[in-house]
């Protein structure tokens, strides 16, 4: 049976997925302002994910394009939903098989970066992937409700 909080991570995945949902590739590529689209956001919680559990945790780098495209900070761009979905379940797949196991004393021990103690344990790192996933989700809802209330173009919107 998993932990409880990897069983809250899943539950968030499938909540992230059921949002994606009848999206189109167009859709998905759509850009308004300063947002990156939906499928750009897909690779970089991919990204995220890949970064925590199977660089830093487990010391591989099975996706690397993810570092290049997806990172914090990386350029905007309009990958294809196909690609980056793929990517994503690549990766998740990977990553629900390491956190199976995990425990309350897995939880607790030190993810270190590179070698070195960030002060940051696997457990506080599966709560920020959870919540960056909460983020995404509720991103794109609440500039449509903003732009709805002042009857603005979702592009002019300030976020």
């Amino acid at each position: 049976m998993a932990h409880p909080l990897v069983d809250q991570m899943r539950f968030t995945r499938a909540e992230w997925s059921r949002g994606l949902e009848g999206i189109s590739e167009d859709d998905a590529s759509r850009h308004f302002g300063p947002m990156n689209c939906i499928s750009w956001i897909v690779g970089h919680l991919a990204w995220q994910e890949h970064r925590y559990w199977l660089e830093f945790a487990q010391g591989r780098l099975p996706f690397p394009q993810l570092n290049e495209r997806f990172a914090y900070g990386a350029p905007k761009s309009t990958p294809s939903l196909k690609e980056t979905l793929d990517l994503w379940h690549a990766v998740t797949d990977e990553v629900d098989r390491f956190q199976a196991g995990f425990t309350t004393e897995t939880l607790l021990r030190d993810l270190p970066r590179k070698g070195k103690s960030v002060g940051q344990s696997y457990g506080s790192a599966l709560r920020r992937v959870t919540y960056h996933y909460w983020y995404h989700i509720a991103e794109r809802p609440k500039r449509f409700v903003r732009c709805s209330i002042s009857r603005t173009d979702p592009s002019m919107s300030a976020t």
